[in-house]
């Protein structure tokens, strides 16, 4: 049997540049969403001034920026941070459906990692535990998988 090449990104930040798009709605989850995505990509060899944060109103919103930064070309990837809780109605659904369609698009469209790091849940005490709470910090989780993308994207570039 003939052996694989297998190709990975690896989990170096260093000289890359990074865009946060995060939400201020429901503001005591996404800080700390943003607090996990700055920490994780420092800690893998971003520079603070290579870390930009863009703050919209809502999670809706995110998506417009997200596409508006990648198209700009300014920066290696897009991490987009938010929260949505639902209630009561099915105003959940929407939009946590159309922020997850247009920054999938935006990545495809762009061909730029553009992360999903929305947190979707159905109460509070969940989103929570997602932001650095029992089950972890989904912005770090976010920015892991942008690092990671990213330099998986440089090689395939260095391959062409």
């Amino acid at each position: 049997m003939e052996e694989q090449t297998l190709h990975e990104g690896i989990l170096n930040a260093e000289g890359k540049r990074f865009a946060l798009v995060a939400s201020r709605y429901n503001e005591i989850i996404t800080s700390r969403l943003i607090s996990g995505a700055s920490d994780c990509l420092r800690r893998h060899g971003a520079k603070e001034e290579d870390i930009e944060v863009f703050r919209v109103p809502g999670a809706f919103e995110i998506q417009l920026v997200a596409r508006k930064v990648a198209e700009s070309a300014c920066v290696d990837a897009v991490v987009c941070l938010g929260t949505v809780i639902r209630g009561q109605t099915p105003h959940f659904d929407f939009v946590a459906s159309e922020v997850a369609k247009g920054v999938s698009r935006t990545s495809h469209e762009t061909g730029l990692p553009v992360i999903f790091g929305v947190v979707t849940t159905d109460t509070i005490e969940q989103a929570i535990d997602r932001a650095g709470g029992r089950t972890g910090n989904r912005g770090a989780e976010a920015a892991l998988a942008a690092i990671e993308m990213v330099s998986l994207l440089d090689q395939i570039g260095a391959r062409e």
